[in-house]
């Protein structure tokens, strides 16, 4: 008995592009099934960075809270702060506050000012600018 001779049928195709095109597939399914997952997993990490930069944060602020609040239940720093902040003295001493500018010549601004205005303004007008160009210049 003879053989029917079978066909040879010859396609453009190669034995291995299947292979690689199911392994291709495989793989890029993967990366579709895992790409939600890892992008969340990042996302959650840097929150927890910030998370934890921010903690540090208030950790150090309160720290320094801490510090000012020892600071402030010493009785010569309070006094220290009264002198300054509030210009306090002790019974029996002098405060002096010195005013002007720095130059020590309050006339010299005040002249340079009224040059500056037309003649005939009223004595308010002289008056609003001289103190805002005092104000303005320190």
């Amino acid at each position: 008995m003879r053989r029917p001779k079978s066909k040879r049928v010859f396609s453009s195709r190669r034995p291995g592009s299947t292979r690689t095109f199911s392994l291709v597939a495989i793989f890029f399914i993967f990366a579709l099934v895992l790409a939600p997952p890892i992008q969340h997993y990042f996302n959650q990490r840097a929150q927890i960075n910030a998370l934890r930069a921010q903690v540090d944060g208030d950790r150090a602020a309160l720290e320094a809270a801490r510090l000012e609040l020892m600071r402030w239940q010493d009785p010569e720093y309070v006094k220290a702060q009264a002198r300054e902040r509030l210009h306090f003295v002790m019974p029996g001493e002098r405060q002096y506050i010195v005013t002007g500018t720095p130059t020590g010549e309050p006339e010299a601004v005040a002249n340079k000012v009224a040059d500056q205005l037309e003649d005939g303004s009223p004595w308010y007008t002289r008056m609003i600018a001289s103190i805002t160009q005092v104000t303005g210049e320190k």
